[in-house]
């Protein structure tokens, strides 16, 4: 493909993710173009087949509510591997909305990185990925591995946004779709890895972001399960539990096997390690401190809705709802302000505040 093949494809994805996440046909979107766009050279456009005059491209921006930014950026060619983390029944719609807000927030993190001279993190994770995996018991030996090679010991981590962020991975707050909790995928140019990505909602609990940054680092260490009996994605949520409560430090807090373990120690657990009751009441089973009937109790009976709703949630701003929020987006952007490398105008559209706060910001208060 030759390279103004390879923008008009580029601009041909964006123009259909846009369409898709207005809700909008081919000869809806045209109706609402001006100046004037046939639905066929719509088509055209989205194929990359051709590209629009520049009063049609401001009129589709306009027409589609998108910045010419997004529609003619060529630092991401494709995302790979996109995966969400969704709630059944989640529509088309909703899904292009939550992968046009992934890519306008990576543009915006690629563009402060060129600015400031930092190069692609590329792949990260090659040095200590597996390939497959076969057993349970492997995926907790990983994920103890894991923490032996980062030198993390057996502690809860305190802000997996700060550890995950550290190795190169690029984690994003948005506001997503209410039934998308978050999604992830690896962001490509020119055949070459620009970014790992993780977004996930506001709308997300601590506990659930925990959970979700920790399942989406076990798919950058295991690619495939050896075992049929074991799903991928069952695998990524163990190792992501097996990270999160290393087995011998949980072993040691609760006394080894038990015939019950009470609401008021799991409650105290879950907010020791940063992780969902149901979680926790799940890796009491996965150690082998409470049997699998035990556990199968416990969700039909007093954790029958701990899926739904979290007992004793985590509060915002306390513990780890304190240090669950990624902050190196904002670092580079503030270092470019401060290095003048960016006006203040600049750093406030980046950082999506207004130039009053930004300005103030800048200078501190006066006198």
């Amino acid at each position: 493909m030759s390279h103004a093949r390879g923008e008009n494809s580029m601009f041909g994805q964006r123009i259909r993710l846009a369409r898709k996440r207005a809700g909008l046909s081919l000869r809806s979107l045209a109706e609402r173009v001006n100046p004037k766009v046939t639905a066929q050279a719509i088509s055209k456009y989205e194929a990359g087949k051709m590209m629009p005059s520049s009063a049609v491209l401001v009129g589709l921006g306009e027409a589609l509510d998108v910045s010419l930014d997004f529609l003619m950026s060529n630092r991401i060619d494709v995302l790979d591997g996109l995966e969400f983390r969704k709630d059944p029944g989640t529509s088309g719609r909703d899904r292009a909305r939550a992968e046009a807000v992934l890519i306008d927030e990576l543009e915006r993190y690629l563009t402060i990185e060129d600015i400031l001279g930092i190069p692609p993190a590329g792949d990260r994770f090659a040095h200590c990925r597996c390939d497959c995996i076969a057993t349970e018991a492997e995926i907790d030996e990983r994920a103890d591995q894991l923490r032996e090679e980062w030198d993390l010991g057996m502690d809860p981590v305190p802000s997996l946004c700060a550890l995950l962020e550290e190795k190169g991975i690029k984690v994003v707050e948005a506001d997503l779709p209410e039934r998308i909790s978050g999604l992830a995928c690896r962001a490509m140019r020119q055949g070459n890895v620009v970014a790992d990505a993780v977004v996930v909602s506001t709308r997300t609990n601590v506990e659930r972001k925990r959970f979700t940054l920790a399942h989406e680092l076990a798919h950058k260490i295991i690619r495939s399960t050896g075992n049929p009996a074991i799903r991928l994605e069952a695998a990524m949520n163990r190792f992501a539990g097996a990270f999160l409560v290393p087995g011998r430090d949980l072993l040691k807090k609760v006394g080894g096997r038990r015939r019950r373990v009470t609401y008021y120690e799991i409650a105290r657990l879950k907010h020791a390690y940063g992780v969902s009751a149901a979680a926790m009441l799940v890796r009491l089973g996965q150690v082998g401190v409470l049997r699998p009937s035990a556990v199968r109790r416990a969700f039909a009976t007093f954790a029958r809705g701990w899926l739904t709703s979290e007992p004793e949630p985590i509060r915002e701003g306390e513990g780890f709802g304190a240090l669950e929020k990624p902050q190196r987006f904002r670092r580079l952007v503030w270092r470019a302000v401060g290095e003048e490398l960016i006006s203040p105008v600049r750093g406030a559209a980046l950082l999506g505040e207004s130039l009053e706060v930004v300005e103030w910001q800048v200078s501190g208060p006066v006198g």
